[in-house]
């Protein structure tokens, strides 16, 4: 099975199919698995269904019109048996009368072809079409004999349809009522075990009556006019088409010779088929397996593409807000700056050191730096902070401090407290720290 290029899972599904089967051909397996998407059960059940002689799970609507058969005559195999009530005669004489017969009846059958164009009287609706195969079934069952090949159950259409699908060779039987030729074909010819099994193993199998509304129908298609009739229907060159037909008495052994000859000739197109259906899902699979990595590359690079745009957008947010980070703190320097400026103004100027009142205060700066600034004990601690704040070398936050005990200014609180009122008196120590530190 190396050259139908198989996964393990569906070699696996074949081998499976074969044992619940027993079809040996693995082209057949293959086909019946692909048409059924490699589900296994799906295609085991049809299968079944098919054995039994019930139309698959492919079959067309039982009163939906034929699909279009090609009836050339031109590429059929044509075998004529003259009807049993015809006298045979041997030497010149038999042969003489053969010719002229045979002569008659194709003449009989082009007119009669040539009437069913230009005068064809109107034929019966068709209602039940299944209807009208099962009850000639039933009728070869109960009146001639129950063996016989696997009749197909279903209706022409149905047939078609599952001989084109599953690409098998359709055989037809168009029988006659009180026609002793007919009568002999089912009780002899086709209780055959030879023809059973040949037809059963090559074909699918479809009978009807011609006096039905369903035979008359596949009468006027195929164009019959002697009975027992057998066609031979093939998918050839991607059209149903009638190969061979079969009109006249015919035993066992000459059923087997035509079919085996005919089958043989038209194999080959079944075969082209299969081999173009499995270029095709090979193609298909070929082109799934291409879209699917098309899909994943696309959704790879789409994903890229989403991450670098994430990561474009985080660095522009990181950089919008660095920036407004930096315009809020140089805000913030521009205010301080206008602050000091304007605080600057209202700092008390520094009395005298013979002021009674007098208070000299030394600031310790964060830097290490010492300042030393004289207040009356009457000014208030938000101007002892306002003069802090204004000094260049001050931090921008800070709190005022004495050293020990340390004890914190209040100059948020309660900036209208005088110094002497906050326990400042004579020479002082402040020490100034940073808030923001």
């Amino acid at each position: 099975m190396d050259d139908l290029d198989l996964t393990a899972d569906q070699t696996e599904k074949i081998v499976q199919f074969q044992d619940l089967t027993g079809i040996d051909n693995l082209s057949v397996c293959r086909d019946a698995l692909q048409r059924h998407s490699w589900d296994l059960e799906a295609a085991v059940q049809d299968q079944l269904n098919i054995s039994e002689g019930r139309p698959s799970v492919f079959a067309a609507s039982e009163t939906a019109a034929p699909p279009t058969v090609d009836n050339e005559g031109a590429v059929q195999h044509i075998f004529y048996s003259p009807p049993s009530g015809i006298p045979r005669w041997g030497g010149p004489v038999g042969y003489i009368v053969s010719v002229v017969f045979q002569f008659c009846n194709t003449l009989m059958s082009i007119l009669k072809f040539a009437y069913s164009i230009f005068w064809s009287e109107p034929r019966r609706m068709v209602t039940d079409p299944v209807g009208d195969v099962l009850k000639f079934i039933d009728m070869v069952n109960e009146t001639f004999t129950r063996v016989h090949p696997v009749f197909y159950q279903g209706s022409y259409s149905q047939a078609l349809n599952d001989a084109k699908q599953e690409l098998r060779f359709l055989v037809v039987y168009l029988h006659q009522d009180n026609n002793q030729d007919c009568i002999k074909f089912c009780r002899e010819t086709l209780a055959d075990r030879s023809v059973i099994e040949y037809i059963n193993g090559h074909a699918l199998f479809w009978v009807c009556n011609a006096s039905s509304g369903e035979g008359e129908r596949v009468c006027h298609t195929l164009k019959t006019s002697i009975y027992p009739f057998v066609g031979v229907i093939v998918y050839k060159e991607s059209r149903m088409t009638l190969v061979a037909r079969m009109e006249g008495p015919t035993n066992a052994d000459e059923l087997i010779n035509r079919l085996t000859a005919v089958i043989s000739v038209n194999d080959s197109y079944l075969e082209n088929a299969r081999q173009e259906r499995i270029a095709r899902s090979l193609t298909q699979r070929i082109r799934r397996e291409q879209d699917a990595a098309y899909l994943e590359s696309l959704r790879v690079d789409q994903e890229k593409e989403r991450r670098k745009n994430e990561e474009e957008e985080r660095k522009q947010n990181a950089l919008r807000e660095e920036k407004a980070r930096e315009q809020a703190e140089q805000e913030k320097r521009d205010a301080i700056k206008r602050a000091k400026i304007d605080l600057a103004s209202e700092i008390p100027t520094e009395p005298e050191a013979t002021h009674p009142d007098s208070l000299s205060v030394v600031f310790k700066l964060p830097s290490g730096e010492r300042i030393e600034r004289r207040f009356l004990k009457t000014h208030k601690l938000k101007d002892v902070y306002n003069f802090v704040f204004c000094h260049p070398s001050s931090p921008d936050v800070f709190e005022i401090a004495t050293n020990f005990p340390k004890r914190v200014l209040e100059t948020d609180t309660a900036p209208e407290q005088t110094l002497i009122d906050a326990g400042l008196r004579g020479s002082q120590v402040l020490f100034v720290y940073d808030l923001e530190a």
